[in-house]
């Protein structure tokens, strides 16, 4: 069937006409306007857009899918619901005799029946409503909304509104209450909430079209500012990047300081955390099947957790047998001997302490140096020096006498010349 747009087009003005049909689809492009300034929706198909030849459009429209023969009998009619006229202040005779207006009879009365009409207490007498004649057509006649006036709904919004309001403030209330009273929920200033980044990765889209396309969010797999895997090293024998799956298991910088490292590989997760526990659990799974034990990983995970867990604590259980076995045989050092200070013991501790860059104490206390078990500065025979305090001749000795004998007398300056004279008598030889 001929449509209206019969130029031709070349190759590049039809795939730009593709991909312009693509953008308007997914919501990134403006939809089309037909001759009287309505949006088309994209997603309506070619061949119901495009009108026929014999119209002359020179642009897509959809008037051709509506009624466009104007009828000239055709008329719409509107008429006023629930209006009201003239209010009387007595009962007329004629008139409805539970509400008091002339426009109904008492069969034909929407109201609730009062218990005492106003036919008999000519109070309380309703409006007359307003009687409109109009011809209806077949439409007309089966509008269940005509007449109706959307502004009587504003209350309703309103109403819903400030519940929703009522409702919101009432909970930050209660929240504002719960942190004031629970000290464990108050977190130091600097650090940042993880919940409040969230939002970091969404790309709102700003065009709406008639075609609706995607009112939400996209999430990204990064922050934006932050620098790709890929980019971080440009030597084409560094790590592999797989562009299929974004995944980088080496590390892209093996010779980068690790403290200023902020990547160093996907197989830096695959080694730490539940998927070093995951990996451990699959190997005994192979081990035992391997062994004859009716295991699946895959096909019963329940059950390979269950044995895993019960073959780990009777694992610890030999082993605490096999210790036990060996202190009885051969006796406890640690027990007999006499307990050294905890100082001394491989210079450990439990102690935690935290550094920062510069060397200096964050938390914590630093931890004392490891004291000798030898006494300290203490001179026996009359020395004023301890033992080898003086070297001479590859012979040590006292550096107050000059003696090498130890646990010799102390000569004081005597002992010095002497050792002097020797000297100068062995020289002499």
């Amino acid at each position: 069937m001929a449509t209206a747009s019969v130029a031709f087009k070349s190759r590049e003005d039809h795939g730009k006409r593709i991909e312009l049909d693509e953008a308007r689809k997914a919501g990134l492009a403006p939809a089309e306007v037909d001759e009287d300034g309505n949006e088309i929706n994209p997603h309506i198909p070619q061949f119901m857009s495009s009108a026929p030849w014999y119209l002359n459009a020179e642009r897509p429209t959809l008037k051709h899918q509506r009624k466009w023969k104007t009828d000239p009998d055709y008329t719409k009619s509107w008429y006023d619901r629930g209006a009201k006229t003239f209010q009387a202040d007595k009962y007329r005779k004629g008139a409805c005799e539970n509400c008091g207006a002339m426009t109904h009879d008492k069969k034909a009365c929407v109201e609730r029946p009062r218990k005492l009409r106003a036919k008999w207490t000519s109070k309380n007498i309703a409006p007359d409503e307003k009687i409109e004649t109009m011809e209806l057509d077949y439409d007309g006649k089966r509008d269940r909304w005509n007449g109706f006036d959307a502004s009587s709904y504003k209350h309703v919004i309103r109403r819903y509104e400030a519940r929703e309001e009522a409702r919101n403030n009432y909970l930050k209330e209660q929240e504002l209450k719960k942190f004031e009273n629970d000290d464990s929920l108050k977190v130091d200033e600097a650090k940042v909430d993880e919940s409040k980044q969230m939002d970091f990765a969404k790309v709102k889209k700003r065009v709406r079209t008639t075609g609706g396309g995607s009112t939400g969010t996209v999430r990204n797999l990064r922050i934006r500012e932050d620098t790709a895997k890929y980019l971080l090293n440009l030597d084409a024998n560094s790590a592999h990047y797989d562009p299929k799956t974004r995944s980088m298991r080496e590390d892209p910088l093996p010779d980068m300081d690790p403290n200023e490292k902020f990547y160093g590989g996907d197989n830096q997760n695959r080694v730490s955390g539940q998927a070093l526990d995951f990996k451990q659990l699959n190997i005994h799974a192979w081990e035992a099947f391997e062994k004859g034990h009716d295991i699946h990983m895959q096909a019963a995970p329940s059950q390979a957790e269950l044995l895993y867990k019960s073959f780990k604590i009777n694992k610890e259980k030999s082993k605490s047998q096999t210790k036990d076995i060996a202190m009885e045989k051969y006796g406890n050092a640690v027990t007999d001997e006499e307990v050294l200070p905890r100082e001394l013991l491989l210079s450990q501790s439990e102690k935690e302490v935290e550094y920062d860059r510069a060397g200096r104490i964050i938390k914590g206390q630093e931890t004392a140096l490891p004291t000798s078990k030898y006494e300290e500065d203490v001179h026996v025979n009359n020395h004023t020096s301890v033992w080898g305090s003086w070297w001479k001749d590859h012979r040590w000795g006292y550096k107050c006498c000059q003696q090498r004998v130890r646990n010799s007398y102390c000569t004081g300056a005597a002992g010095i010349e002497a050792a002097e004279a020797a000297s100068d008598l062995m020289k002499g030889y």
